[in-house]
């Protein structure tokens, strides 16, 4: 059985920075595309860190220069590292990751990606940023 755990959610002050972990069991996430999901309240679900299988890395534009996403093969684990966080980055924070099914060029899994259709998904950690 996959499971995907999320971790590291909280509350931080403007500025502050956050790590999140997502650790995964039945599953290896090096081997195929990875992503970082979040959703705001009243507002839909977006695509925010993405790695493919193919290593490329794909950032949102609200979260380029702030946020990264990297693993640890060891611990069979992603991390999304959030800096310079802001009240606009308050949202619960999913990570997900594709089938090896649904392997392919980069711009294939990217636009899986995009459009949220990821086989595994963590249930959530929450991120409060407060001003």
């Amino acid at each position: 059985q996959v499971q995907l755990v999320e971790s590291g959610g909280g509350l931080v002050q403007s500025g502050g920075s956050l790590r999140l972990s997502c650790a995964a069991s039945g599953v290896v996430f090096n081997r195929n595309a990875a992503a970082w999901y979040r959703q705001a309240p009243a507002k839909q679900r977006e695509l925010v860190a993405a790695l493919t299988s193919g290593g490329s890395l794909w950032y949102a534009d609200s979260v380029k220069g702030r946020f990264t996403l990297s693993g640890d093969n060891t611990k069979n684990t992603v991390y999304l590292q959030m800096s310079s966080l802001e009240p606009e980055d308050t949202a619960v924070y999913y990570c997900a990751q594709l089938s090896r099914a649904k392997r392919g060029p980069d711009s294939q899994e990217r636009e899986k990606l995009r459009l949220g259709l990821p086989d595994y998904w963590g249930q959530g950690t929450q991120v409060t940023v407060s001003s």
